[in-house]
C-alpha cells in the first residue's frame, strides 16, 4: 500500500533516511523515528546504493480518466438545456439521469456517485431540493396564521417555564 503523502514528501523521507544510516545511525533507529518498518530503511540503502536517481519522487498516476475536459464542457452545455429536452417529464437532472446521459452521449459507463463526483467537484453544480407545496394548499390561510398565531406563539416560547425536580 501507498504510503500517505505527496511524491516529493516521501522522496525527502527516503533522503533524509539514507542521510542519517549513512552518518552512523542505526537502520532500525532511523525506521522507527520515521515510522516506518526497517525493511523500508534497507531498500532505500539499496536503491541508494545502485542509483540515488532511484530515490527520485515519482508522483501516483492514478487512473486515467475516461471523460475528457472537452467532453466534460460538453456535458455541461448538454445540462443547461434541461431534462425535458431529453425527455424526461420534469427539468430535474438527478445523478442517475445525468449518467445515463454520459452513457448515451460518450458511451462512457459511470457509477451515480461518480457523476455527483463529476457535477459538485468538476462542473460546480451543487445538489438541490425541489420544493413541494400541497395542492390543497391555502394561502389567505397560511397568510393568517403568520399575522395571528404566529406572534402568540413566539410571545409565548420566550417565558421561562417553573423548573421541574425529581
Amino acid at each position: 500500500m501507498r504510503p500517505q503523502g505527496s511524491a516529493e514528501e516521501l522522496e525527502r523521507r527516503r533522503r533524509q533516511a539514507v542521510a542519517a544510516v549513512k552518518s552512523g545511525i542505526p537502520q532500525e533507529t532511523v525506521a522507527q523515528t520515521l515510522g516506518v518498518h526497517p525493511n523500508s530503511v534497507w531498500r532505500w540503502m539499496e536503491m541508494d546504493r545502485k542509483s540515488s536517481a532511484a530515490l527520485s519522487a515519482t508522483p501516483h498516476p492514478g487512473r486515467k480518466r475516461e471523460m475528457s475536459l472537452a467532453q466534460e464542457r460538453q456535458l455541461a452545455a448538454l445540462l443547461k438545456k434541461g431534462a425535458r429536452a431529453y425527455g424526461w417529464l420534469d427539468d430535474l437532472w438527478t445523478a442517475a439521469r445525468v449518467s445515463e446521459m454520459i452513457r448515451k452521449h460518450f458511451q462512457i459507463d459511470y457509477h451515480v456517485e461518480h457523476v455527483r463526483h463529476i457535477l459538485n467537484e468538476r462542473l460546480g453544480w451543487s445538489s438541490q431540493r425541489i420544493e413541494q407545496r400541497a395542492r390543497e394548499r391555502k394561502e389567505r390561510e397560511i397568510r393568517r396564521w403568520g399575522r395571528e398565531d404566529l406572534p402568540r406563539i413566539k410571545k409565548s416560547a420566550g417565558t421561562p417555564r417553573p423548573s421541574c425536580l425529581y
